[in-house]
């Protein structure tokens, strides 16, 4: 296999002038060792705070590419569309990857066992102890999603690109969590977590209130046969 054309990385992003920097800043310093070569794909969805502007210029080391976004689901396809390499990693544009091993090592994950969906843990370092409760629940709720149906946030994604198209790509007409839908249709057995952690913020908490997202979860969890809840919406993005 080519090393050089192995991964494509898509970002869905809006507005996101003070995180994404982070992130790509965090990309540069992996050390999996065709990163410097690989197509970073920002998916914008309009952005009006020179997030275009900073994803081209922020870094010297990424091949980093503006293309037309919208929702995270309409952005993460379109970056698939037209990625051409055996493997698409789906990062959420507010986390950062301070191991720097991870990328490398969840391709080798991929690759040696076959997997066709690859994901790790969550973690809010700087957030408050309810912060971090709930992101350990939810990196709970992957490994034990390993026993039924898998379960993987859009925060680190890895695909298959072949089989993410078989499988239909994000539902686009989803309008809270189709990354879970998405990972819900991965085998068992072709469904991996690797070892280590992507951090993120705890902007969402503050946003909506910690109460509020963990009923969010309880309801996504009882609803995991039901897509039908998931195409109404639960005023996430509100």
């Amino acid at each position: 296999m080519n090393m050089l054309s192995e991964l494509t990385i898509v970002i869905p992003a809006k507005n996101e002038a003070i995180l994404l920097p982070v992130l790509l800043r965090s990309l540069e310093q992996q050390d999996y060792r065709s990163m410097s070569v690989t197509r970073v794909l920002v998916a914008d969805a309009g952005s009006t705070d020179g997030t275009r502007e900073l994803a081209l210029h922020t870094c010297d080391r990424l091949n980093v590419e503006v293309i037309a976004g919208g929702l995270p689901s309409v952005g993460r396809n379109a970056g698939a569309e037209v990625a051409t390499t055996p493997y698409v990693l789906f990062l959420d544009a507010d986390v950062e990857l301070r191991d720097r091993t991870l990328v490398r090592r969840a391709v080798d994950l991929m690759k040696r066992n076959q997997l066709h969906c690859l994901t790790t843990n969550i973690w809010c370092e700087e957030g408050s102890w309810a912060d971090r409760m709930l992101y350990f629940w939810n990196n709970i709720a992957q490994y034990c999603s390993k026993l039924a149906k898998p379960f993987s946030t859009g925060m680190f994604m890895l695909f298959d690109r072949i089989k993410f198209a078989e499988l239909g790509g994000f539902n686009e007409k989803a309008l809270y969590a189709e990354d879970y839908l998405l990972s819900q249709k991965v085998e068992r057995r072709r469904f991996g977590i690797v070892g280590g952690r992507v951090h993120t913020t705890n902007r969402r908490f503050k946003k909506m209130g910690h109460s509020k997202i963990a009923g969010m979860f309880l309801r996504t969890a009882l609803n995991s046969w039901n897509e039908s809840y998931f195409l109404r919406d639960q005023r996430y993005w509100s």
